[in-house]
Order: structure tokens, then C-alpha cells, then sequence
């Protein structure tokens, strides 16, 4: 809360302009004194010290006018109030400069806005001119408290009336510059409404601003000859946001589950009657018609909306209020969850249930999906228990709902019974994917240990898989955070050498070297190695085969060849995303080979604890800065299988190689190495000549065969996919994509 003080102005005005006075006399007679010194042949220090407190004079003088200009101007402009006491009339001006500056440029601020919420449309280029003080705490609660939820709701309203004006009037050239100033001043206002909703920001303005904005926001309003609910005024705020500060848990809380409860409050009977016999029957009853929001019910289309619009402004489609309320919470995981991880009073079914389900009508009627898809993503996508209970939730539900649509066919192959059905979800195959590969270890888990996901079964999972993986991105999505599973996975072997005297140098405790030690002779050695990253291989085979074949089958089911190569697994391959050691703080150091060189240390340990995906795309990135990737014959591997095969080569022969099974001495005079002693050469730096000498190398001196056998033949079992999808798929045709 800002302080206060209270001054007196012509006293103030004396205080400001004697200190001036001050410091130009202080200043006059430090050169007197330092000229008088010298001439003198004495010490100028004394002449040295009253130039410094001159310049403090200065300063303060400095401030005090400041403050004496903001007095007058905050006078003029009536933001501060006069006030009586025994003493004389006192001015209330805050403490602080910075303070004083926001009060006075937050209440101008607002003066515009209203002033253009009133139709003055000289008004909204002022308002313009205060869009950089949105990151100033005085100034947001200023601009917030003048104009008042009211306000907040109004504006808007203003602003879409006046761009269908123009538009009505054939006039494109002024609708368009209304659409793209009141676009700015919309992102400004959505900005400020961010932090000023916040809890933990000093510009919050309570909880009772909130409750009024739900207020204007659930009662009627009108812009010309239409009227609308505030909530429709408001979502054109949300959709102009930017994400930056993101809108609050609170926020989400209060205005945010009021605007779902609001829609369905007054769309249910309409909708439960689109879904009866006779709405299907009806020709266009039969749709579940959202509330759209206001630049929608006056036909704007994108305008005030900011950036770029394809065809410009006004030109595109239609979004509903719910949508624009996910566009703001998008950006934030607390807001997300605070708006999906809700059960209402009363009601039987989460908030993320309601939206997949009874609602999931109203967002195919509009084809608005880009919102609701990026919240989902931001809800479920976290490494916290929320997201994954979130993730879980959407796997299950979506699982339940598409299952209708699969079926098999007379080869005993996936078939797509209900295309409809399937369409149907079709939309949420991204986001659905994304939540997946983001509980990776989940996956592992329900296949090899029988464990669930939430209430998600091994079942529910090849369902949900079979409609994200029909999508191109998230299979990839899929596939990549499979790989770096299987990378952490190999990456938790332990280095050949490891004993109960080395255990704590090399990060590991004495007491893990025995479940190490197969052959228990008290130190861990080669053959110890060798079975673990059998163990593990076969392991992580399994996740492999299962999202494959469900791909593969999918893409049958769609009427594809089922030897259809996907690009962007090849691409994985050939951009050599597995080539390199799992990162991690267990650097296995003194009994390393060492091989890799400078590899290792340049920047991959800094990623230690990373999810599988942020390490993938880390991994990635630093491969491609080499330009064309290694071993340019793999981008024509035939299909997914072949390319996911390639994959687990690459990471086998790298985890021996790190762990200390190859020696290094059997490294010279190879094509695939470099310097003395000899080290590997940057995979990226590879030609295809060297890097199939590394694999025969590797293969001959570690034994990669006997491991890359056993992922294999776990590889190509595709039995769970079989019975978990209920098909019949002959052996002889295993294989393809």
C-alpha cells in the first residue's frame, strides 16, 4: 500500500526553491574557496569537501523541483484532493517519486480509456502513450482503480462498436486503423488486468475488484442495437493477451470458473435440446452453439485482435468467450490447473471432463481448437502431480470416448469403424500425444509392471495411442521421448570398476555396487555390464514395439500402405538424436574410457535432471550446428521399424563405449578416430564410412550383437497391441512402419 504525506504547497514551493537557492550559493563558494587555496599555496581539500555537499544540495534541489512539478501537475489534473486541518490546507502526495509518477500517469491513463469507452475517439492515441507502464505497480493500480471493472467491460464494448461502425459505413480504411489501435490498447489493458488480478503482485487490487469484474461480467451491456453480456466484452481482453505476466491461479479461480459455469448456466437447455431426436432431426438445431464473443455477435472476425491477421483484419472466424478465457490461462501452468483441475459444487464431473465431453460440441462447432489444444499442452505437460493426474485424466476420458471408433478388419488388422467418431476427436490427437510423451515412464510402466496411469489400464492406453498417433507431430513427439528413456535408462549402468572403495567418488553408494554385481565377485566388470544393459535393452524394446505397431496399424486403418516411411523419425535418425551418452551428474569419470573426449564436457552434464524431451531437443540442436547431419544413406532406412532399430544401435554401442567396455588401445589406426591418445570423433563430424566402422567396431569389440538381438525380438512382439486392440494380426506380416 502506497504511503502518503501531506504538504502544503506554497511552502513546498519555498522548500523547493530555496534548496536551489542553496546549492548554487554552496557551489559559488566552493570555487571561491578552491582559487583563494591555491593562490595561497595551502591545501584545496576544504574546498574539495564543500563541492561534494554542494552536489548533495544539487540533488536534493534536483528531486525537490521533481516533486514541486508532479505537485502541480498532480493539482491540475485534480488526481490529489486538498485537505483541511487546524494546521492548513495539506496536499496528500505519495512518499515515494516513482509512486507519485504512477498515480498521476495511471489516473490519466484511465481518463482516456473512459473517454474512449464513451465514443471520444480522440481519446484511445493518449491512452496509446502510457502502453510501456504496464510493468509499473503504482501504475496499474491507478489505471485499474479509476477505471473499475466498469471500465474494464466498457472499453472493449466501445472499441468493437466503433469498428463495426466503420465497417457498416463501407469504410475499410478506418475500420482497419480502429482495429489495430484498439488492438494495443486492448493488450495494454489485458497486461495490466494480469497483474492487477494477481495475488502476488504489489499492483493486486484485491479480491474484490475480482468479484466485480464477474459482476459486469454476468450482466447485460449494449453497443449500438446489440446487447450483450459483459463476459463477451471482457473475453476480447483475454484473447489480446500475451501471456506476459500471465493471468493468476486467482484470477482463474474466481473469473475463470464463473465464465465456464456461466456459459453452461445459460446454454444447457438449448444444447441438451440440439442433442434430442427432434434437434438432430431439425435442420441447424442440431448444433451446440457456444457464446461467442463480442467482436463474434458483430461479425469483426480477428480484428482488435493484436498481430497479424491472414486476409486482415475482421476477415477470419469466430471465437467464443471459453476460448478466448483459455487463450490467457495458456500461459501459465498454475492458471491452467486452477481452470481444468476443478470439480464445481455439485457437480459429478472435473472441469477437463466437462470440456472434453458436454461441452467438446461447442468447440467443433467454431473449429477454434488452437486455445483449448495450448492449454492443454501448458495442464498436462508438467513434471508436478497435478499435470500428470491431469494427463492421466485426459487419456482415460479420451480413450473412452474413441475406443467405439476402432474395430478390426477381415485380415485381423486395426480398422476404423465409425469415421465420425473418430473425426470426431481428431482434434486433440496433438495435445493428447504431447501429455503422453511427457509421462513417457508411465507408459513403461502399465506394459512391463501391469501397473495404472491414474485409472488408466495398458487397454485405455492403446486406445488413446491409437488416435494420437494418427498424428504425425505426436508420434514423433512419442518416439523421441522414448528414445531418451531409453538413453536414461542405459545411461543408469554403472562403469566397469566399480567397487564398495570407488562407490562414493564415482556417485553411487557401496551398498548399489551389489545389486551391480551379477557375478557377485564384490567389483563390477564387464560381463556384470553386459547382462544389466541386456536387462535394460529388453526393457525399453517394449515401449518401442507397442507405440510402433500402434502407429503402424493406425496408418492401415486409414487406408496407407503400412510400409509408409515417417519423415520425421528418419530425420531423427539422420540428425543422430541417440548417438550421445545420456547426459547427468553421474559422470562416471576416472574409469570412463575417456574415448569421447571433449564431447562429453562441452555443456551435456549441465542438462543433468532434464525431461527426456528438453534433452532431446538439446541434444538435437547442438548436432545440427555441424550442418548436414552424419551418415546421410540412413535418411532412405524403408520404415519406422528399420529407423528405431538404427536408434537403439546408436545408443548401445555409445552407452559401452561411456561405461568402459571397449579399450582404448584398440582404437588405433581407425578411420572413426583422431589424435594420440585416441579419441572419437564428433558423431556429427562422421562420414557414413566412419561411422560404419565405429558400428562394426563396436559390435566386434563390446558384443552389441547379442543386445541388439534381444531388442529385436522384443521389438517386433507385437502380441499386447494385439490383444489390447482386440486384432488378429499374422506373424508373417509383422514389420513395416
Amino acid at each position: 500500500m502506497t504511503e502518503f504525506t501531506g504538504v502544503r504547497q506554497a511552502e513546498f514551493d519555498t522548500m523547493a526553491g530555496k534548496h536551489t537557492e542553496a546549492a548554487g550559493r554552496l557551489e559559488e563558494l566552493a570555487r571561491a574557496l578552491h582559487g583563494e587555496l591555491q593562490s595561497a599555496g595551502l591545501d584545496t581539500a576544504p574546498a574539495a569537501r564543500l563541492r561534494q555537499l554542494a552536489g548533495r544540495v544539487t540533488a536534493q534541489a534536483e528531486d525537490l523541483r521533481r516533486r514541486q512539478r508532479l505537485v502541480h501537475e498532480l493539482q491540475r489534473q485534480k488526481v490529489t484532493f486538498g485537505r483541511s486541518t487546524p494546521a492548513g490546507s495539506f496536499l496528500e502526495m505519495p512518499d515515494g517519486l516513482e509512486a507519485a509518477q504512477g498515480l498521476l500517469d495511471g489516473t490519466l491513463a484511465a481518463r482516456a480509456a473512459l473517454k474512449s469507452a464513451d465514443g471520444d475517439a480522440a481519446a484511445l492515441p493518449g491512452l496509446e502513450r502510457y502502453a510501456s507502464r504496464t510493468g509499473d505497480a503504482e501504475f496499474v493500480k491507478a489505471f485499474l482503480g479509476a477505471l473499475g471493472a466498469a471500465g474494464v467491460t466498457r472499453l472493449p464494448g466501445s472499441l468493437a462498436d466503433r469498428v463495426r461502425d466503420a465497417k457498416v459505413h463501407g469504410d475499410p480504411e478506418r475500420a482497419a486503423r480502429l482495429s489495430a489501435e484498439g488492438a494495443k490498447a486492448l493488450r495494454m489493458l489485458a497486461a495490466a488486468l494480469a497483474r492487477g488480478t494477481d495475488p502476488k503482485s504489489p499492483a493486486y487490487l484485491g479480491e474484490a475488484f475480482l468479484k466485480d469484474l464477474v459482476k459486469e461480467g454476468r450482466a447485460d451491456h449494449k453497443a449500438g442495437d446489440t446487447t450483450y453480456s459483459g463476459y463477451q466484452a471482457q473475453a476480447l481482453v483475454w484473447r489480446a493477451h500475451d501471456g506476459k505476466p500471465p493471468f493468476s491461479k486467482k484470477f482463474m479461480e474466481v473469473v475463470g470458473r464463473d465464465v465456464i459455469a456461466y456459459e453452461y448456466e445459460r446454454r444447457k437447455d438449448t444444447w441438451a435440446a440440439s442433442n434430442d431426436a427432434l434437434g438432430r432431426a431439425l435442420p441447424f438445431t442440431g448444433a451446440q452453439v457456444p457464446i461467442v464473443d463480442l467482436a463474434g455477435a458483430l461479425g469483426l472476425g480477428t480484428a482488435l485482435r493484436p498481430g497479424p491477421q491472414m486476409g486482415g483484419p475482421g476477415t477470419a472466424g469466430r471465437s467464443s468467450v471459453v476460448d478466448d478465457l483459455f487463450h490467457a490461462a495458456k500461459s501459465s501452468r498454475e492458471a491452467s490447473h486452477a481452470l481444468l483441475d476443478h470439480t464445481p459444487a455439485g457437480s459429478k464431473e472435473t472441469v477437463l471432463d466437462y470440456l472434453l465431453t458436454t461441452r467438446w460440441g461447442a468447440s467443433r462447432y467454431l473449429g477454434d481448437y488452437q486455445p483449448f489444444n495450448d492449454l492443454l499442452v501448458t495442464a498436462t505437460t508438467g513434471r508436478d502431480e497435478t499435470s500428470k493426474a491431469l494427463a492421466a485424466q485426459l487419456t482415460k476420458i479420451l480413450s473412452s470416448e474413441v475406443s467405439g471408433a476402432f474395430g478390426k478388419d477381415d485380415s485381423g488388422n486395426l480398422e476404423i469403424k465409425d469415421r465420425d467418431l473418430f473425426d470426431r476427436y481428431a482434434p486433440l490427437r496433438r495435445p493428447l500425444g504431447l501429455a503422453l510423451a511427457a509421462n513417457i515412464d508411465e507408459l513403461s510402466r502399465l506394459l512391463l509392471n501391469h501397473a495404472t496411469f491414474g485409472e488408466v489400464a495398458a487397454k485405455d492406453m492403446s486406445y488413446a495411442l491409437a488416435l494420437a498417433t494418427s498424428d504425425d507431430a505426436a508420434f514423433e513427439a512419442l518416439v523421441r521421448a522414448q528414445t531418451e528413456h531409453m538413453r536414461a535408462a542405459l545411461g543408469a549402468v554403472p562403469p566397469v570398476g566399480l567397487d564398495a572403495s570407488n562407490a562414493e567418488r564415482l556417485g553411487f553408494k557401496a551398498s548399489d555396487v551389489k545389486g551391480f554385481d551379477f557375478n557377485e565377485d564384490g567389483r563390477v566388470d564387464k560381463s556384470d555390464i553386459k547382462q544389466f544393459l541386456t536387462d535394460r535393452t529388453v526393457a525399453e524394446a517394449q515401449p518401442f514395439s507397442y507405440i510402433v505397431e500402434i502407429r503402424r496399424q493406425v496408418l492401415i486403418a486409414q487406408g496407407l500402405d503400412d510400409k509408409k516411411a515417417d519423415e520425421a523419425l528418419k530425420s531423427m535418425v539422420g540428425n543422430a538424436i541417440g548417438l550421445l551418452p545420456v547426459p547427468g551428474a553421474r559422470r562416471v569419470g576416472e574409469l570412463a574410457t575417456g574415448a569421447f573426449g571433449d564431447l562429453i564436457s562441452s555443456g551435456y552434464d549441465k542438462l543433468a535432471g532434464a525431461a527426456y524431451d528438453q534433452i532431446a531437443e538439446q541434444v538435437a540442436q547442438r548436432m545440427s550446428e555441424h550442418g548436414k547431419g552424419l551418415d546421410e544413406t540412413y535418411r532412405t532406412l524403408a520404415d519406422n521399424r528399420l529407423a528405431v532399430e538404427r536408434l537403439a544401435e546408436q545408443m548401445l554401442a555409445t552407452a559401452m563405449l561411456d561405461k568402459g567396455l571397449f579399450d582404448r588401445r584398440d582404437m588405433q589406426n581407425r578411420m572413426f578416430t583422431t589424435g594420440t591418445p585416441p579419441t572419437i570423433k564428433p558423431f556429427p563430424e562422421m562420414s557414413p564410412q566412419e561411422y560404419s566402422d565405429f558400428l562394426n567396431w563396436a559390435r566386434s569389440k563390446g558384443g552389441t550383437n547379442d543386445q541388439l538381438d534381444r531388442f529385436k525380438q522384443t521389438f517386433h512382439d507385437t502380441a499386447d497391441v494385439n490383444s489390447y486392440l482386440g486384432l488378429e494380426v499374422p506373424s508373417a506380416s509383422k514389420g513395416g512402419t
